[in-house]
């Protein structure tokens, strides 16, 4: 099973980041030295995906603008030999294919995916919401395209969540248990309520999903005109009609960027992360509870060597 494309939902207005997102897409919000996107694409790449179809909206052409060619600052880099700062994303635009789908209306994250439709042929194809980055050591696409291939079915992304944030999330209702870190999946609840919920595996933003995703998604369409369409939904539909889907507890570091806490913590957790600025944040934080701390000694803030 190859799985080569990629559906990016980045339609949102980002609200819960205004002003920012007035003008700079949520997904453009940086990550250390990179925006959040970059790091979608990379996990994409790692996961040997080639293609991508970004689904935006009005004025997320930054976007399109990031993954493109820049040959006046590409010359001037070259100029004052600092040409490698643009090596990581000119690797993503030799190497990867991007096609931009406009979504008119906020319909729901269903309708976002069955917007590329006609780009997917009778195949599996990943989905990654920007919302969601992961850090680990196999990429965590990649990780679902292993158990796709053995299992030779539909696989969702979910991690155990504690009772106060089940609600926020689409909540899996096992079906059977394979391994420790497999599910098959009998069900799934939208945003249940602590007490009716069915397990405590909450679906994040990475999918592998079958093509027959559509003909659920065109049934969506047909009947819930004007109204949100969940990918949920969609999945269970295909749950009803006999298709297997499974859930694999991803291995490694999420980080959910979609609110203001949840991406501040994030820079900090991938900084601790990072070789580079580890030292320097690991001094930073150290003392934040002394006398002594940047707090007090405005001195810390500037007191670094990058």
């Amino acid at each position: 099973m190859d799985v080569s494309k990629i559906v990016i939902p980045a339609a949102g207005i980002g609200s819960r980041f205004l002003p920012y997102t007035k003008t700079i897409p949520k997904e453009m919000l940086p990550l250390c030295e990179k925006p959040a996107m970059h790091y979608i694409i990379e996990e994409g790449m790692q996961s040997e995906a080639k293609n991508f179809f970004i689904i935006t909206s009005r004025s997320k052409y930054s976007i399109e603008d990031y993954f493109d060619t820049s040959p006046e600052l590409a010359t001037f880099l070259k100029e004052i030999s600092r040409e490698a700062l643009l090596s990581d994303i000119e690797k993503i635009i030799r190497n990867a294919e991007f096609a931009y789908i406009r979504q008119s209306e906020m319909l729901g994250l269903g309708h976002a995916v069955w917007l590329a439709r006609h780009a997917i042929q009778k195949e599996y194809f990943g989905v990654m919401l920007p919302d969601d980055i992961v850090v680990s050591k196999q990429p965590g696409l990649a990780q679902l395209i292993r158990v796709a291939r053995q299992e030779k079915g539909s696989v969702i992304a979910v991690q155990e969540v504690p009772t106060e944030c089940i609600s926020s999330y689409g909540i899996i209702d096992v079906k059977k248990q394979i391994t420790p870190h497999l599910f098959q999946v009998a069900y799934i609840a939208e945003k249940p309520s602590p007490k009716n919920a069915p397990s405590n595996l909450a679906v994040i933003g990475r999918y592998i999903l079958s093509h027959k995703i559509f003909a659920a998604l065109d049934t969506m369409m047909t009947y819930s005109v004007g109204e949100e369409i969940q990918l949920s939904d969609a999945i269970n539909s295909m749950l009803q009609n006999g298709e297997k889907v499974f859930a694999y507890k991803i291995q490694g570091t999420r980080y959910d960027i979609g609110t203001p806490v949840g991406w501040i913590k994030a820079i900090i957790g991938m900084s601790l992360q990072n070789p580079l600025y580890a030292p320097h944040i690991k001094r930073f934080l150290s003392d934040f509870n002394t006398s002594d701390s940047f707090v007090f000694n405005p001195i810390k803030n500037i007191e670094h060597t990058l």
